[in-house]
């Protein structure tokens, strides 16, 4: 069974650095997003199992995709990956919807066992 993924993050750096980091042994449908306009875009069009989101990026940030997955009552598990870990920050997306809060840069084996609490492993 293939797992759809949307990674969103302006860095395309970030966004590689992000899908390496993937668990192996799982098989993805991988879709980008450079911006949070872009990721919106997406997710009203496409069904996705996760969307690995950051924080900071140009149009629409990532808190408001977080609040436009809350307006639509969605019940996609998202795990937001930011440099911007104040917990002020992580209180307000846990509370929109984000089911994880790592931080950057990305460590494979936190990003592993997200997944794992999220019942992809």
């Amino acid at each position: 069974m293939s797992i759809s993924v949307l990674v969103a993050d302006d860095s395309k750096l970030s966004r590689r650095s992000v899908i390496r980091a993937l668990p192996e042994d799982l098989d993805y449908t991988i879709s980008e997003a450079t911006n949070g306009q872009e990721a919106i875009n997406l997710l009203a069009e496409t069904t996705f199992d996760l969307l690995l989101l950051d924080l900071t990026m140009p149009e629409v940030d990532g808190v408001g995709v977080l609040e436009y997955l809350h307006k639509q009552a969605s019940s996609l598990n998202v795990i937001v990956i930011s440099a911007d870990f104040q917990p002020e920050k992580q209180r307000i997306v846990i509370s929109l919807g984000a089911k994880r809060f790592l931080k950057k840069p990305l460590d494979k084996e936190e990003l592993a066992m997200a997944m794992f609490e999220l019942g992809y492993l």
